[in-house]
């Protein structure tokens, strides 16, 4: 799973480390097993002492994790006071979620990668800062030439753990790649497809004037926000699924 903040600046930030630990609590009350391999953060100061993400790969395990979160792939829009604002004004902030499954061996050898198509860099893993600041170039960026993805990897203290993980998102992330370009040769027959771009927010999560979360693809709604945000998604996650 990977979240990425968009529209809304410092707001969206904590909105993306809002959204990470919903999904970990999420997740926690499934019994799947998270762990983030990759974190870009952005700014501090938020509210719980909370640090922004610009960006996060997150790796879940359990039984039918992919089948349960694929449907959480797009916008998640959030309206609320702005911590962030010496005003309490209310300001809405934007998160892209993308959920891709681990793709086995039989869909890696139809994925042909050369090396020579690959650029790969170390650095440090990258911290909030202070004691976080890690003192190895272990963390591993890998960049597809021809497409221009990159993923990255840092949650493993050998380099070469972490360039096994990168390579296993960027193997997802080419199938999805490829699947999608097979989805475009068939929107004839099934009609068009949506993306998960900035226009296409899947749920609302007002926490002010009011409070509600609603699916803007399902219509369930819940005014118990708080619980929502920890990891309750149930009711939004079986609707999606019917």
């Amino acid at each position: 799973m990977e979240i990425f903040s968009g529209a809304g600046g410092i707001d969206a930030q904590d909105w993306a480390t809002i959204l990470i630990r919903m999904f970990e609590r999420y997740c926690e009350r499934k019994g799947f097993q998270t762990k983030i391999i990759h974190q870009s953060f952005g700014e501090g100061g938020g509210p719980e002492g909370r640090i922004g993400t610009k960006s996060a790969t997150l790796e879940i395990k359990g039984n039918y994790a992919y089948g349960f979160l694929k449907k959480e792939t797009g916008v998640h829009r959030l309206v609320r006071q702005s911590p962030f604002s010496a005003k309490k004004l209310r300001h809405t902030s934007f998160a892209l979620v993308e959920v891709l499954p681990e793709i086995g061996k039989k869909e890696q050898e139809e994925i042909k990668i050369k090396d020579e198509d690959l650029r790969l860099d170390t650095f440090r893993a990258s911290g909030p800062g202070g004691q976080y600041v890690n003192k190895r170039e272990s963390a591993v960026r890998i960049t597809h030439i021809p497409t221009e993805i990159t993923v990255s990897s840092q949650s493993e203290r050998l380099q070469g753990l972490n360039k096994d993980k990168a390579m296993k998102v960027l193997y997802a992330k080419l199938y999805q790649l490829k699947e999608t370009e097979r989805q475009k040769e068939l929107k004839e027959i099934k009609g068009k497809a949506v993306s998960a771009s900035w226009g296409n927010q899947i749920r609302s999560y007002v926490l002010h004037p009011y409070k509600l979360v609603k699916d803007l693809r399902t219509g369930v709604e819940t005014s118990d926000v708080e619980e929502v945000l920890d990891g309750n998604l149930d009711q939004f996650i079986e609707a999606e699924i019917k």
